[in-house]
C-alpha cells in the first residue's frame, strides 16, 4: 500500500483516545470531479478505512452508468492496493417522477447498478426516495414511490445487500450559487413517519441531518426522534445561509448549526459516520476542519 504520512494532528488523535468514540469514514461527493485514484489518495492522508463511491450521475468522480467488468475489477483493484474498503455505494435516482416510461426505466436502472454495486464490494447502496417537492406529492406518486424502493429492496436483499434512503430535499440552485431546498418525503416529518410506517423494516435511512435542516430549519431534533433505530448509513455536513438559500460547509462551520455534540449520541447509529464535505475548492481543508470539530467537541474518532 502507498504509505502518506498522516499530520501530527491525526497521529495524536489515533493514540490519544479521551471521549466517546466515534468511527468515522468518507464522503465521495466532494471528490465527484477527481479521479478515482485521487479518492483513495485523499483518504489514505487522513488514514481513512472507509470510502463511499458512487456510480452514475456523468460525474468523473464516480464510476460509469453501467461499469464494464474491467471498470469493475480497476477499482476493486485500486481497493486493495490502498487497503480501504468502499461498503457504501451511492446511485442516482428518482422514483416520484410521473411519467410511468421513465419511472420504469428508472427502476430498472437502479437495480442494475446495484448489481454492480455488489461486484464492487459494496455491502450498502445509498438510494434516494425523489426529488419531487412534498407538496406535489399525488398519491399515485406515493403509491409509485413505495412500491419502487419495496421492489428495488427485494432484489438488494438477494445480493446480500442493504438499502439506506437518503434524507433529501429538492434542489432550487441559485443564481448566487446557493441552494434551496423544498421538503420531500424524505426532509418533512410527516412524510418520513409514512416511509416508516409502510416501508419493510429492512429498509434503512441515510441519515443527513444537514440536508432536513436545509429543508425544515424550524425542525430542531433534525428529525433523529423518528429515525434513530431505523438510521443505517450517515453523512456529516451542515449548510450556511445565503440569500434565500444554503451553502454546504463543513461539520462544524455553520455558526448556530446542528450541535454534532448532543444529536449524535440520539442517532442509535454504531456505524460509520461519513464525512461529506461538499465544496470543491478545499476539499481536504474542509474534511479537515469536520475531523477537528467532532474532536473539539469531545469525540475520539476511530479510522
Amino acid at each position: 500500500m502507498p504509505n502518506l504520512p498522516l499530520s501530527p494532528r491525526f497521529q495524536h488523535s489515533h493514540n490519544q483516545p479521551s471521549g466517546p468514540s466515534l468511527k468515522v469514514g468518507c464522503g465521495e461527493w466532494g471528490f465527484r470531479n477527481l479521479p478515482m485514484e485521487r479518492h483513495f489518495e485523499i483518504a489514505a492522508e487522513f488514514g481513512f478505512q472507509e470510502l463511499e463511491f458512487g456510480i452514475g450521475g456523468g460525474q468523473l468522480g464516480r464510476l460509469s452508468e453501467q461499469p464494464s467488468p474491467g471498470e469493475i475489477a480497476d477499482f476493486r483493484a485500486l481497493a486493495a492496493t490502498w487497503g480501504i474498503s468502499t461498503p457504501g455505494c451511492c446511485i442516482e435516482n428518482d422514483f416520484t417522477l410521473s411519467d410511468t416510461a421513465l419511472h420504469a426505466a428508472q427502476v430498472t436502472k437502479a437495480i442494475a447498478q446495484s448489481r454492480a454495486a455488489a461486484l464492487c464490494g459494496a455491502r450498502q447502496v445509498r438510494f434516494f426516495a425523489g426529488f419531487t417537492p412534498l407538496a406535489e406529492m399525488s398519491e399515485p406518486i406515493w403509491s409509485q414511490l413505495l412500491s419502487a424502493l419495496t421492489e428495488c429492496d427485494a432484489e438488494l436483499e438477494k445480493l446480500g445487500l442493504t438499502m439506506a434512503i437518503e434524507t433529501h430535499g429538492a434542489i432550487q440552485f441559485q443564481k448566487d450559487g446557493s441552494a434551496i431546498h423544498l421538503p420531500t418525503p424524505t426532509t418533512d416529518r410527516t412524510g418520513l413517519a409514512r416511509l416508516l410506517a409502510e416501508l419493510p423494516e429492512r429498509i434503512g435511512f441515510n441519515y443527513d441531518p444537514g440536508n432536513i435542516r436545509a429543508a425544515d430549519p424550524a425542525d430542531t431534533r433534525h428529525a433523529v426522534d423518528l429515525l434513530a433505530g431505523r438510521i443505517t448509513y450517515c453523512h456529516l455536513k451542515d449548510w450556511v445561509r445565503c440569500g434565500e438559500g444554503w451553502l454546504a460547509v463543513a461539520v462544524g462551520d455553520a455558526r448556530g448549526g446542528i450541535d454534532f455534540k448532543a444529536l449524535l449520541p440520539e442517532t442509535n447509529y454504531h456505524g460509520t459516520f461519513l464525512i461529506e464535505y461538499e465544496p470543491l475548492a478545499d476539499t481536504r481543508e474542509g474534511i479537515a476542519r469536520s475531523l477537528a470539530h467532532l474532536e473539539g467537541r469531545g469525540f475520539t474518532l476511530t479510522f
